[in-house]
Order: C-alpha cells, then sequence, then structure tokens
C-alpha cells in the first residue's frame, strides 16, 4: 500500500551507508510524549546521501514526508509493518522537544562526547525549561550553572553538539528554497548561525559553497527579489569568473578573458563595468600594471608565501661540510652498486643545500639517489618526513627509501613540524611532485618550520596538478632552486624501446613506427576501444592494468572487462535487519580498487586487489587479498570505498609501475602529451596502446595542457632571487610582487 503522510522516528540503525546510498531505520515517537510508540510499525528511509541535511546516526530524531510504501515484515516469529519512504519529499533531523527524549537524545548522541544518560539527566535538571534559551544565547551563565556536575571537556561537547543541531531548523528553510543537500551539509557541518543568516541577507554567499552562478542567481533573483545591479551580484559574477580560471589551473588571468565570462553570466557592458569595479572594492583580484593580468588576491598571497620561504632556503647552502662528507661516504659504502656521476652530483646537492629538486625521467634512478641521500642526513640527525600526494604513491616511498612515509593529508592533519629538544633539524621530501598544486604547497610550508629543509623529487614533464599551479615544473624552470636532472633510464630493459618511445613523445616527436620493441598501437575507432582493452587485458590478467583518462570510460572498460574475464563469478550479496542487498558491480574474483585511505584496515587510496571471498561473516562482507599479499576483511567501511579495479585512472596510477600497461586513448579535456608520456612509463616491459592514429598523433604533437597554465610563482622567483638576502621568513612584507597594484 502506498500513502503520503508523515512520520516521526528516532534511529535506532544504519544498515547500509554508502557514497550513492544511505538506508537507515527507526521506531516511532507518540505525539507529545517522551515514551516510545509500541512499535507496531517501523520507518525505513531509503536516500541519497546528497539529500540529506546531516548523516544519520543512531539516536537522532528524523522527521519525513512524502510517498511510503506499507509491508509486513516478519521479524523473529513476529509481524511488523515497516514503513518505507524512498527519496522522500521532505526529511529533517531535529533536536527533540521534551524533556526525556532530550535526556535520551544526549546520552545516546555521540557529538555530546563525555555525556552518559545519568550526567544528561542532571544536566536537564539545572537548565530546566531555559535549557534551549541558555545553550544558544547565555552561554556564559549557561557554563558557570554547567560546571557543577560536567567537565570543561564535556561543557565544550554540549555546546558544539547544541550549535550543530540546532542550526538543522534551517535546512528545511533552505530545501524550500531548493538549495541542494549537499551545500546544507557544508553550511551545517562549517559554519554556525550567523553564516547560515547571512545566506539570507546575501545569497550570493552560496557561490563559494559550491553552487553556480546561474543557479544561485535565479534563486536570489527569484526567492529574494535582487536587483541585477545589486553588488553582492556583480561581485559574485566576477568571483565565479574568477573561480573557473583557477579551476582550470591558472593562477592570473587576462582581462580579457575574464570579461568575456562576465559578459556571459551578466549580458551587459555596463553591468560588466560595475562588477570589476565591485571586485575592486572588495580586494577579489590585483592588476599587474606590467603586464594587464588579473591576479586573484588569495592565489597571489599563496604565490608570494611560497617563494618567500622557497627562497629563504634557496640562499641557506655550502652545507657540504666535513661531517656531511663523514655522512655521505658511509651511506655510499653501504650501496651493493656503483652510482654514476650525475647520481653521485645529485646526493652532494642534496647534502649541499637547504632545498633541492631531484628530477628525471621514469627510471632515471630519481629513487635511488633519493635513498642513498636520505641515509647520509639521517646520520647527521636529522628527522626525515617522506610524503606523496597519493596513498599508493606513499607506500611505493616507504619500500623505495625505508623510511617512515604518509599521505601529505596524512602530514597536514598531524602536529607541525617543529625543532624539539630530541629532534633540531627536520628535513621533508616531497614525491611525484608533478602533482603538487599550489594550495598543497601553501599549507605545507604554513605547516612547518622555517628551517626544515625540502627535497622535491619527481618529473616535470609528468601530469601537472588537479589544482592551480605547477609549482615543480615552476621551480625547475626558473634555475632558482638547486636542481639535478637525470637523464639514463634504468628502470624498463633498452631492448623494450620504452625508453626511447617515451623520450619521443615527450619532446613531441611523432615515432616513425607506431609499434616497436615492447611497445604496440591497436588501431581502433573510438567505439571500439573499449573492447579491445578489455580483450588485451584477458591475454595476461596478471600482468596488466588499463589506464583510463575519465570515469565513464574506466567504468565501461571495468564493466566490460569483468563480462570477459570473470563472466561466472557470484555477486557480492547480504542481508541486513531482514533486507537483502547486493552489490552486482562486485563479483566474486574480481580485480578491485580502493579509493580511500583506511590506515588500520592497511588500505591507501590506489590499493589494488582481488575479492577472494563473498562469504558474510558479522563483521564483514568478504575478504580481498591485497597486490601486497595481505588478506583483509571486506569491512563496511571498505565496502564504501573499493570498485572494480581493471582498469584505473591515471592519477591513481602514478608513482606505481605495472609489468604490462593498456592505455585506452582517446581525446579529453585532460589527455595531452604529459598524459600519454607519463601513461607509458607506467610501464616496465610491455605497452599497449589503443586508439586511433590520428588522435594518437595530435596528442603527441600537441602542447601539453600544462604549458598553457598561467603561473606567477616561477616569474616571482627569478625576480626575487638575489634582490635582497632574505634571512627570515617572517620577512614577507619585503617580498615583492613586481608592479602589483589595486586597480
Amino acid at each position: 500500500m502506498n500513502t503520503d503522510n508523515v512520520d516521526q522516528f528516532r534511529v535506532t540503525s544504519i544498515p547500509f551507508n554508502s557514497r550513492s546510498l544511505v538506508i537507515f531505520s527507526g521506531v516511532p515517537l507518540a505525539k507529545n510524549s517522551y515514551k516510545v510508540s509500541n512499535c507496531k510499525y517501523y520507518v525505513t528511509i531509503k536516500a541519497t546521501p546528497e539529500s540529506l541535511p546531516v548523516l544519520p546516526s543512531v539516536g537522532q530524531h528524523w522527521s519525513v514526508r512524502g510517498i511510503k510504501v506499507i509491508e509486513d515484515k516478519e521479524l523473529d516469529h513476529y509481524v511488523m509493518q515497516q514503513h518505507t519512504y524512498s527519496n522522500p519529499s521532505f526529511v529533517e533531523c531535529s533536536l527533540p522537544d521534551t524533556g526525556e527524549q532530550l535526556i535520551r537524545f544526549i546520552a545516546a548522541e555521540k557529538d555530546f562526547k563525555g555525556i552518559g544518560d545519568s550526567k544528561a539527566r542532571e544536566v536537564y535538571q539545572i537548565l530546566g525549561s531555559d535549557f534551549h534559551s541558555l545553550l544558544s544565547s547565555n552561554k556564559a551563565e549557561a557554563k558557570e550553572l554547567l560546571k557543577r556536575v560536567l567537565t570543561e571537556h564535556s561543557i565544550n561537547a554540549l555546546f558544539e553538539g547544541y550549535a550543530k543541531y540546532s542550526n538543522l531548523h534551517y535546512c528545511n528553510w533552505m530545501s524550500q528554497h531548493k538549495i541542494p543537500g549537499q551545500i546544507q551539509q557544508r553550511l551545517i557541518k562549517f559554519h554556525k548561525t550567523k553564516s547560515i543568516e547571512s545566506i539570507k541577507i546575501n545569497p550570493y554567499l552560496l557561490i563559494g559553497f559550491g553552487m553556480s552562478f546561474k543557479a544561485t542567481d535565479t534563486l536570489a533573483r527569484e526567492k529574494f527579489e535582487m536587483d541585477i545591479h545589486n553588488p553582492n551580484r556583480l561581485s559574485a559574477a566576477l568571483e565565479f569568473a574568477i573561480k573557473t580560471e583557477v579551476e582550470k589551473g591558472h593562477t592570473y588571468t587576462g582581462e580579457a578573458v575574464i570579461r568575456k565570462k562576465l559578459h556571459k553570466l551578466l549580458g551587459n557592458r555596463k553591468l560588466v563595468d560595475l562588477a570589476f569595479k565591485a571586485g575592486y572594492d572588495k580586494a577579489q583580484y590585483i592588476l599587474n600594471a606590467e603586464t594587464g593580468s588579473y591576479h586573484p588576491t588569495a592565489q597571489l598571497i599563496m604565490e608570494s608565501v611560497v617563494v618567500k620561504r622557497l627562497l629563504t632556503l634557496a640562499n641557506k647552502t655550502d652545507l657540504y661540510k666535513d661531517a656531511a662528507h663523514i655522512a655521505y661516504s658511509s651511506a655510499i659504502n653501504d650501496l651493493p652498486y656503483d652510482l654514476t656521476d650525475m647520481q653521485i652530483k645529485a646526493v652532494k646537492m642534496v647534502l649541499n643545500n637547504s632545498i633541492s629538486c631531484i628530477t628525471g625521467g621514469a627510471g632515471t634512478g630519481k629513487t635511488t639517489v633519493l635513498r642513498t641521500a636520505l641515509r647520509a642526513i639521517n646520520r647527521l640527525g636529522f628527522q626525515i618526513h617522506a610524503v606523496a600526494l597519493a596513498g599508493r604513491a606513499a607506500m611505493r616511498l616507504h619500500e623505495s627509501i625505508g623510511f617512515e612515509t604518509m599521505t601529505i593529508a596524512a602530514l597536514l592533519r598531524g602536529s607541525a613540524i617543529e625543532p624539539t629538544l630530541n629532534s633540531l633539524e627536520h628535513l621533508l621530501v616531497i614525491d611525484e611532485a608533478s602533482m603538487l598544486d599550489l594550495p598543497t604547497m601553501y599549507r605545507l610550508i604554513n605547516h612547518i618550520h622555517p628551517n626544515v629543509r625540502i627535497v622535491f623529487t619527481g618529473d616535470p614533464d609528468q601530469l601537472p596538478p588537479i589544482g592551480c599551479g605547477k609549482v615543480l615544473a615552476d621551480i625547475v624552470e626558473s634555475r632558482v632552486i638547486a636542481n639535478t636532472m637525470l637523464n639514463i633510464v634504468k628502470r624498463q630493459a633498452g631492448t623494450t624501446g620504452i625508453p626511447e618511445y617515451s623520450k619521443q613523445i615527450n619532446i613531441g616527436e611523432i615515432p616513425i613506427n607506431k609499434s616497436t620493441g615492447n611497445i604496440y598501437f591497436h588501431e581502433t575507432s573510438n567505439e571500439n576501444i573499449a573492447a579491445v582493452c578489455a580483450q588485451l587485458y584477458q591475454k595476461e590478467p596478471d600482468s596488466s592494468r588499463i589506464l583510463g583518462a575519465t570515469k565513464a570510460m574506466v567504468a565501461n572498460i571495468n564493466k566490460l572487462t569483468q563480462t570477459i574475464c570473470n563472466p561466472n563469478g557470484n555477486r557480492l550479496e547480504f542481508s541486513m535487519n531482514g533486507d537483502d542487498f547486493f552489490l552486482d558491480n562486485l563479483k566474486l574474483g574480481d580485480t578491485v580498487l580502493f579509493t580511500r585511505n583506511i590506515c588500520d584496515k592497511c588500505v591507501q587510496n590506489g590499493t589494488l586487489g582481488k575479492l577472494v571471498s563473498i562469504e558474510a561473516t558479522e563483521e564483514s562482507f568478504g575478504q580481498v587479498e591485497l597486490d601486497s599479499g595481505d588478506t583483509i576483511e571486506l569491512s563496511h567501511a571498505l565496502l564504501d570505498c573499493v570498485e572494480l579495479g581493471y582498469c584505473i585512472t591515471l592519477h591513481k596510477a602514478q608513482g606505481s609501475q605495472f609489468p604490462r600497461i593498456i592505455i585506452s586513448l582517446q581525446k579529453g579535456r585532460i589527455v595531452d602529451r604529459a598524459w600519454l608520456y607519463t601513461a607509458i612509463t607506467r610501464a616496465e616491459n610491455e605497452v599497449h596502446i589503443v586508439g586511433s592514429q590520428d588522435v594518437f598523433e595530435s596528442i603527441v604533437v600537441g602542447r601539453s595542457h600544462s604549458h598553457n597554465r598561467n603561473s606567477y610563482l616561477g616569474k616571482l622567483l627569478i625576480n626575487n632571487f638575489g634582490r635582497h638576502k632574505i634571512t627570515s621568513a617572517t620577512e614577507e612584507a619585503q617580498m615583492q610582487v613586481p608592479s602589483c597594484q589595486m586597480m
């Protein structure tokens, strides 16, 4: 039976929670009573995560309205009605109204840390009917009263939890104004009441939370009757125009580009001029009078701070003293092989400079140099901090250098790197630095003490960062920071032809023979690329990996490869609270990929494995044998971040190598010469390129997208190097931004 109704309930279980679907159930609440009803029925919600104001947790109170399906469920020898709402028209989480409900809620909800049932009752006895007013406004008075029964930590937890849930009443208003659920989540999670109230005054603030200008403008003009000349509207248009340029990787742009975007958004030349004026008033950009370029203020500040630190370290040279020579000799003597002259030069360069780069193509020995230099640095008493952007790359780095490694995100979550009595000297290694964007570099700079040494390693010709800027490429091109470029390839045997082939691609030369050595070109129409990739994978599944450019292509190839290589695998099925679930995209025997870092499970973003069991237990849904050889239980947390791994994106593969690579080559926004070069160099022994010859040649001769990025960091390095001796990272005011001024 279907009916349109409203239910209020307390969450008792969350049987399923993934990136695409959330299912949670609860018992109904009797109106105007603290008692739970006699449970002749229970409520189940099935919704997408982005449609919910917050993700559910046990103990929360929710209201729901929409079309529901009512059916009988047999549970432990008795029958109960289940009221199921699928993507309801209205769903809201709120604080309980009555005393007993509020006590039960605070005691059960994890946001109120350190407050159990007895403490929650004492809190309510003290605050009573003034509970809501005291916690929302009279904080000082409430804290004094609460000190009788709670610790300071628990008092803070109570206020923080209350602020979170009291803000939820805004979700109803936001839903009525068609603000997407995912935007609501960001507002509720990170912002307080004042920020949400500000939206009512200036709805264009929603652009900063991910809404497009068009959607925000429609909302503002229809629901808030905003005038087209409103300064908030005009500055928001400029913000959005600049934001789209930053999302393309630029840190500055030209007036003509912004003016064109503004005219598309505003449709009026006079309004465009007013938008530039509004941006000036709000200091959204800085005009470079020499070049006529428009620099978003945030990006220019980040570039200036990063350059300041780089130059501070660049002035600290001539560090190769007697102690360094002894450490170097000891590290060299431990090696079972001889280094080349260029590798020796690179090791000594690291020891002689506070900041340096070890660069070169794939397989040129960057890791060998880094491992040797770090052993010498470690002997000098330095604490080594080695990081990479991706989890898989960090894991491979650890295997290569022998020191503890982590992702950049993990480092930034930890304590700042500062000298201590036990460890005065520190060195930060940033591996695969070609993927390092400007905002991440800025955060790193602010996370480490000015005296911490830095070593960059990477290939500036590989994939550029996803975010704005091109830090490593700018550093190398500026020639301001010490850098040794290695050029002798050792990873692949010369007979494979891979080193020569990749070099030709890198310099924009079309190989005379598309197939040569262990490189095989498969001329294929765009429609058949996925099928050919899947067939090639089937021939040698244990040593192959397919690389794709887009998530859509990767998903398509994975599905076809699963059909060919694992046609009879049993799908992953499981039951929760009497409901049956299955994942048709995962079958026993599938190659799988994990897409998040879950440290306690020894899983990194990019970890690959094989689904070897689908036998469900209370703790897991099956087992996965990782490519490291370890077998792990497929827990609920892991189930939410696992997908097919026959084909992966190149970003997931960066920092790794595979014996046999199959490249799905098609035109796309991110597919360029650097993409193809990086893909080819992921192979140890064999490469298969699948696509059309015309597309291949156009990609090779075309410039890499990173060369088209507008980035000011390199120019700042060159313009400020040697201008004056920099002695302290706190001398930021002395950093000169040549001829930049407000318009």
